[in-house]
């Protein structure tokens, strides 16, 4: 059994109710629970954490490889277009990672387009709603058979 670290970024707390249309209305915890079944499924421990604070989230990637994290599904949220310090903290700690958007950022506003942590991660998931994480755990179980 791997533990792997879900992390979620700013705004994220309010999914079910931001932007429907956009990011759907499934609220995080439910999504976290889907994903927590998932790994249950495939014989791993999900670990979730959301905070809207960048020094939080990094202090929570800082963390992960002394507690056995093996594997991380992160959303950084908007921090994904301008975040070289908690890019700087995924390479430090050299956790594999598949990054999720809910939405399909590439046909987005041109800002959104890039990303900060696609060129490290194992690969991106974006545009499939919340079922994208369930499709990351799914991968990141897979990755760590």
């Amino acid at each position: 059994m791997a533990r792997v670290l879900l992390l979620n970024g700013p705004n994220l707390n309010l999914l079910g109710t931001r932007e429907p249309a956009l990011y759907g209305t499934d609220t995080l915890e439910a999504i976290q629970k889907r994903t927590e079944a998932v790994a249950r499924e495939t014989g791993h421990e999900l670990i979730a954490f959301q905070s809207n604070a960048e020094h939080e989230l990094i202090e929570r990637v800082q963390r992960a490889r002394a507690e056995g994290i093996a594997f991380m599904i992160l959303n950084p949220g908007a921090l994904t277009h301008t975040s070289i310090a908690l890019r700087d903290a995924v390479l430090a700690v050299g956790v594999p990672f598949i990054e999720v958007h809910l939405s399909n950022t590439q046909a987005r506003e041109a800002f959104r387009r890039h990303s900060y942590f696609s060129d490290i991660a194992v690969g991106v998931i974006a545009g499939l709603g919340a079922y994208g994480y369930e499709a990351a755990m799914r991968a990141a179980a897979q990755r760590l058979a």
